[in-house]
């Protein structure tokens, strides 16, 4: 049935980078969007460039990385060969818990817009359907996701752009009078929840295996990624706080807020056309999601790490089969039984404890490789020391129920360690 070999390269740039895109557009904008603005309020904006420079720092870390170990797995193997297996088990552990509680929210995301569209279905009956049906769309082949994936990708930047080009000849300046209700920490913590959907670009990495011209292609890819996503959260960010008040945005457009701010244009087409884009932004990140998930686990079981059953290929369709069954049921369950501000918050400290991890990896690579010959950060160590020490602060602006499921979580995944050791 199936058999432990190495990934088949099938992933051009543009392929990479609408992954990138695919991940990063979509549960920030479109879902955890109301979150922020209840923190930052209009100075959300602020928020999106704070999280933005974060993600820079570590999308640099990411290119460096990638580029010199394009293999299949992102943050867990770099952890696992620059560092020691102990880190790289608790980075790969702990990005499969933060982006399995992700792909949850992002569910949730889905299902909200869905059922504003069409009220008559329960919202966790729609999330957990739709986990389980784009499980069934990664088991068919990484191919066909990417090809499902750019279609997707092409049509929420689409949707996006017409929402501002609309949105913004009804914007009511007055709306932005209380700018940073909360102050700087509001904003502060605004950037934390915002901080988690910047970081899809870390799916490219975790493909490198299947990347074509990986030196080149995986850094490039990230940083367009990045560079795309960062100029449409900000535009949108800004005209969806003009639109309607943002105490308003928070409370009331909480689950769909791009969709709650369209309302203020008065036209049904715009907000029908935006909770469309919504659905179509939320099933990519999805998929993205769960191509990421099942290839860290698979890089996992190939190490020795998890059960090697999980690194079995499919011999017809490809793809780590076991892996990509065993994920999408985990999340379908966790969708079924999440609250998206929790999942939110857990998933941006889980996040950003395995970036902390990348960061030191970075640091050690250039001292592992002193002749390195592939894509280098600049200003080398003071970028990765930069994005390993914003990383801690924006910790620090995330609610204490996070410390203490991500702690909890860190130490189980640990003991786990330490029990697989014992002879």
């Amino acid at each position: 049935m199936g058999k432990t070999v190495e990934l088949k390269r099938t992933l051009n740039l543009f392929d990479a980078t609408s992954i990138g895109i695919g991940a990063i557009i979509g549960a920030g904008i479109f879902v955890v969007l109301g979150i922020a603005v209840g923190y930052a309020g209009p100075a959300v904006i602020v928020s999106m460039i704070i999280a933005g420079t974060v993600a820079l720092f570590t999308a640099l870390s990411f290119s460096e990385l990638s580029s010199a170990i394009p293999k299949e797995g992102g943050t867990y193997e770099f952890a696992y060969e620059m560092i020691h297996p102990f880190a790289g088990f608790i980075s790969g552990c702990m990005w499969l818990f933060a982006q399995t509680v992700a792909g949850a929210a992002v569910c949730l995301g889905l299902a909200s817009y869905f059922v504003g569209l069409f009220p008559f279905f329960p919202v966790k009956i729609v999330a957990v359907s739709a986990a389980l049906a784009l499980t069934v769309l990664n088991l068919m082949g990484m191919k066909h996701s990417a090809r499902v994936n750019n279609v997707l990708v092409v049509i929420k930047i689409v949707i996006l752009c017409f929402f501002v080009g609309v949105g913004v000849f009804h914007v009511n300046p007055q709306n932005y009078s209380n700018f940073a209700p909360n102050g700087f920490f509001g904003i502060l913590q605004g950037a934390g929840f915002i901080f988690f959907a910047y970081l899809g670009f870390g799916r490219i990495a975790a493909l490198g295996e299947e990347v074509e011209n990986p030196k080149r292609t995986l850094p490039l890819a990230i940083l367009l990624a990045l560079a795309a996503s960062m100029i449409l959260y900000v535009v949108t960010g800004l005209v969806a706080t003009g639109l309607v008040d943002s105490g308003n945005l928070a409370k009331f457009g909480s689950g769909s807020p791009i969709a709650y701010a369209a309302k203020a244009t008065g036209n049904f087409a715009v907000v029908a056309t935006v909770s469309f884009g919504a659905l179509v932004a939320t099933v990519s990140v999805l998929l993205t999601n769960l191509l990421g998930l099942s290839r860290v686990s698979f890089a996992m079981a190939r190490n020795g790490q998890f059960p090697k059953s999980l690194a079995k290929i499919h011999s017809k369709l490809g793809t780590p089969y076991l892996s990509i069954l065993i994920t999408g049921a985990l999340m379908a369950v966790l969708a079924f039984v999440s609250d998206l501000r929790q999942a939110a918050a857990i998933t941006s400290f889980s996040m950003l404890t395995t970036h902390i991890i990348l960061h030191s990896a970075a640091i050690r690579l250039r001292k592992k490789i002193p002749n390195l010959k592939t894509f280098k950060v600049p200003l080398y160590p003071l970028v990765p020391s930069l994005g390993l020490a914003s990383c801690v602060i924006l910790m620090f602006s995330l609610p204490m129920e996070s410390w203490i499921v991500s702690a909890a979580a860190i130490v189980a995944v640990s003991l786990l360690y330490l029990l697989r050791r014992r002879p």
